[in-house]
């Protein structure tokens, strides 16, 4: 018996002695960034999954009013990280990780139903000659530089698989995108330097699946085809969390 607790002590002595580089390696950071038309707390139910697999999970609440603004709010949420970071964007969200995912930081990105611009784009350009028969997302004219979602609209295009109630009052707390948001360009794509996920929601009618395969495949990502809707991140949290440990165990 003596001799067992001799060892364990050992033992535990030796794991508090851990350099701060291999502390660093072992930890498990998420950083969760929203995308447009939605805040942060609509990674409530990925949340909720990742942390109890043992997670160290942060959401980023980028205000969505120019790139660059979105890209400094989550390298700040980057930097308060004390090791390797998985990052993951929905959406507009795409765009700011493949910006702010060149931080040394950053082990993978991860892509859900997302945009994954290569250097020189934006969300402007990648929609601007949508394929044929694409779904047209209700965004309504811009109103002081800000584009809204026709509430009317708002479920069938982004939330059809949410329930009803949820679908409307996301509709109803829908945050306004920038104009300037949109036209945000791409310096340097993560995608090119770190490994990347990324999970095709294929009954998205916002992006098109078609589009998300296309940008997928040019980035060279590992991808999961998940049937949702554009805000398959609120419906099946677990295909978006699975996805994200599955990154996560690969950059281990």
């Amino acid at each position: 018996m003596l001799k067992s607790l001799i060892a364990a002590a050992a033992f535990a002595l030796s794991a508090s002695a851990l350099t701060p580089a291999q502390a660093a390696s072992a930890s498990k950071n998420v950083v969760l960034v929203h995308g447009a038309f939605a805040d942060g707390s609509g990674w409530q139910g990925v949340y909720n999954i990742l942390k109890k697999d043992g997670y160290n999970v942060t959401i980023v609440q980028n205000p969505t009013l120019t790139l660059a603004g979105d890209v400094a709010a989550t390298k700040r949420a980057i930097a308060a990280q004390d090791g390797p970071v998985v990052l993951v964007g929905h959406s507009y969200g795409g765009v700011v990780v493949s910006e702010a995912g060149t931080d040394a930081k950053v082990k993978s990105v991860v892509y859900i139903a997302a945009f994954a611009p290569d250097k020189g784009e934006s969300v402007s350009s990648l929609i601007a000659n949508p394929p044929a028969g694409a779904p047209v997302p209700p965004i309504l004219p811009p109103v002081d530089g800000f584009l809204s979602l026709d509430k009317e609209k708002f479920a069938a295009a982004f939330a059809a698989d949410v329930d009803p109630e949820i679908a409307a009052f996301m509709a109803d707390s829908q945050v306004p995108w920038g104009i300037e948001a949109t036209t945000g360009t791409v310096t340097a794509p993560a995608w090119k330097e770190k490994s990347s996920f990324y999970l095709v929601a294929t009954d998205d009618h916002m992006i098109p699946p078609a589009a998300q395969r296309q940008m997928a495949k040019r980035a060279g990502s590992t991808v999961v085809e998940t049937s949702g809707s554009h805000a398959i991140y609120v419906s099946k949290p677990e295909a978006v969390a699975a996805i994200i440990e599955q990154a996560a165990q690969a950059s281990e």
